[in-house]
């Protein structure tokens, strides 16, 4: 109930969960500020349908003339459309990653193998102390949800998917509602 009261440390499950996921999806390394960054950016964006709604949805509104002009590198955009364009690019990028993580993580119905790393319990006295070993268990059924909720930034949903993946580790489920990371290869 009052978790990290006696100094151990670690992220809901289904915040976790959130965050594995987040880290699958990979894009520019190049910063938006620098040339690079924005050039890559701006040609990802601009490339598609898809990429002109994720501006919009950033707030990216400006005229074709400016569009063109940063295109163009003729102009640059300010700070705040450089961190909107950011942000499109990215929700572009998670956007067009939920798929196949999907079919990634459903692997034809057989499910992913996920380990679950319990909270650090560094900060604990040792009298406070539960043995907790890194569980692995094999998820399926639950992914589409995951990567929907992920999606949907729904920490609702990513904890009631957590919930199942707790019920499939038996009795000690409690151990690891609160976990240091969680992983799989997918």
């Amino acid at each position: 109930m009052d978790f990290g009261k006696y100094g151990a440390n670690g992220a809901p499950g289904g915040e976790a969960l959130g965050i594995a996921m987040e880290a699958m999806v990979r894009g520019i390394s190049s910063p938006v500020d620098s040339e690079r960054g924005l050039a890559a950016r701006l040609n990802y964006l601009t490339k598609s349908d898809a990429g002109y709604e994720a501006m919009d949805r950033a707030g990216v509104h400006v005229s074709p003339r400016t569009l063109m002009a940063w295109l163009a590198e003729e102009r640059t955009p300010n700070k705040a459309n450089l961190a909107r364009l950011d942000a499109a690019y990215w929700d572009l990028r998670r956007r067009n990653v939920a798929p196949d993580l999907k079919a990634r993580l459903n692997n034809d119905g057989r499910g992913t193998r996920v380990e679950i790393n319990p909270v650090n319990q560094g900060g604990a006295e040792q009298k406070y102390r539960r043995d907790l070993a890194p569980h692995s268990v094999n998820v399926r059924g639950v992914w589409d949800r995951a990567v929907d909720a992920w999606m949907d930034d729904d920490q609702d949903e990513l904890d009631a998917v957590w919930d199942e993946v707790l019920d499939l580790i038996g009795s000690d489920y409690d151990g690891y509602s609160y976990v240091s990371s969680i992983g799989w290869a997918a």
